[in-house]
C-alpha cells in the first residue's frame, strides 16, 4: 500500500525499532508542517493510508473530498482534528488506539519537570546567567505543598506519584468514578470545584479534551487560586477558556503558569502575550515526543496498519463505514 506520514519534524520515524512492520509497503514522510490543502492534496492524492502524528495536521472535509484513492488514516489518541462524518461518507476508516490504562510517563515526567522548572525559576535564572546577572529572584520550595490534579486518568495518576514523592499533599478533583478511584488509591478528593481551585499551590490538569471538557476551566475558577500558585496545562489548551489564563495571569491570580499546549498549533507567534510574561514558562507540545513515547505509540498505529491490510481493521471510530464495503 501507498502509505504517507505527515509532521514527522525530526525524521524520527523511520529509526524506530516498530518501523519494520511496515516492511513490504510504499512509505513517504513529510517533515515539514503543511496545512495549506492544495499543497496536501498534491502530496496525497495517490495515498491509500494516511499517518498522523497527533493533531499536527487538520484533515477536514473538503480535503478528503479531494484525496480519492485513501482508504485509512491511522494514528493514535483523540481525533478533533478529523472530520469523521466526512471519512464515513467517503468510505475511509480511521483507525486510533485510545491506549486507556496505559500510563504516558513521558507526558508526566514533563508535567513534573514543568513544575519544578517555573517553581524555582531555573529557565529565567539561566537565561540571566547568560545575561551576566547572578540570582534574580527566590524561588518555591515543593515539600509540604498542595499539588491539585485535576483529572486523575492514566497521566494524572503518575503524577501524583511524583508529587508524593516530593512530599507534596496530593488533591484530586475529577468526574465522580476517578475521584473514587483516586481514594482508592489513598489521595484525598476536594470537596468542590471551588475548594480545589483555592486549595492548590500547585493546579495541573490532565482531562482528555472533548465536548464537556471544552473550557471547564473558567476566569473564576482561577480567580479563587492563591497569587503565590503555579498552573500547570501539559494536556490541552482549550480546556482553559480562550483568553482566560493571560487575564488570570495579569491580574495576579495565580501568579505562574507552565504550559505545553495552545489554541493553535504550532505556536509560532513571538509576539504570544505567553511568551512575553516572565511568570510564564513555554513549551512547544513535547509532553509526548520523546524516543521511548514513540515507539509505544507508533506500535499502535503501524499494528492498525497492518491489521487493515489483512482486512480485519482494528480501533476503528467510525464502525459504520465497515457496514458500507
Amino acid at each position: 500500500m501507498k502509505i504517507a506520514i505527515l509532521d514527522d519534524y525530526f525524521d524520527t520515524l523511520r529509526g524506530l525499532p516498530c518501523f519494520r512492520k511496515l516492511d513490504g509497503h510504499d512509505v513517504t514522510i513529510w517533515n515539514d508542517h503543511v496545512q495549506d490543502e492544495d499543497i496536501l492534496v498534491e502530496r496525497l492524492k495517490n495515498i491509500e493510508v494516511l499517518v498522523l502524528i497527533r493533531e499536527r495536521t487538520k484533515i477536514l472535509g473538503p480535503l478528503l473530498e479531494r484525496l480519492p484513492k485513501l482508504k485509512l488514516i491511522s494514528q493514535r489518541s483523540v481525533y478533533p482534528h478529523i472530520d469523521i462524518a466526512a471519512c464515513t461518507r467517503l468510505g475511509i476508516v480511521v483507525s486510533s488506539s485510545q491506549h486507556a490504562g496505559v500510563p504516558s510517563y513521558a507526558a508526566a515526567e514533563l508535567t513534573w519537570g514543568l513544575i519544578l522548572a517555573a517553581s524555582r525559576q531555573i529557565p529565567q535564572q539561566v537565561n540571566a546567567m547568560k545575561a551576566g546577572k547572578w540570582q534574580i529572584g527566590v524561588g518555591h520550595t515543593l515539600r509540604g505543598k498542595t499539588l491539585g490534579i485535576y483529572g486523575y486518568g492514566r497521566i494524572g495518576s503518575a503524577v501524583a506519584e511524583y508529587g508524593k514523592a516530593f512530599g507534596m499533599h496530593i488533591l484530586i478533583w475529577a468526574r465522580q468514578a476517578s475521584l473514587d478511584r483516586a481514594k482508592g488509591d489513598g489521595y484525598a478528593t476536594a470537596p468542590s470545584k471551588e475548594a480545589f481551585f483555592e486549595q492548590s499551590d500547585v493546579l495541573s490538569l490532565h482531562m482528555r479534551l472533548v465536548d464537556a471538557t471544552r473550557g471547564i476551566v473558567t476566569e473564576a475558577d482561577l480567580a479563587r487560586m492563591k497569587p503565590g500558585a503555579l498552573i500547570v496545562n501539559t494536556s490541552r489548551a482549550p480546556l482553559i477558556k480562550p483568553g482566560a489564563l493571560v487575564a488570570a495571569l495579569k491580574s495576579g491570580r495565580p501568579g505562574m503558569a507552565a504550559v505545553d499546549v495552545y489554541e493553535k498549533e504550532p505556536m509560532l507567534d513571538v509576539n504570544d502575550p505567553l511568551l512575553a510574561m516572565n511568570n510564564v514558562i513555554c513549551t512547544p507540545h513535547i509532553g509526548y515526543v520523546t524516543h521511548d513515547e514513540y515507539e509505544v505509540q507508533f506500535t499502535d498505529i503501524f499494528d492498525q496498519i497492518v491489521a487493515y491490510a489483512a482486512g480485519t481493521p482494528t480501533n476503528v471510530v467510525n464502525p459504520d463505514v465497515l457496514k458500507a464495503k
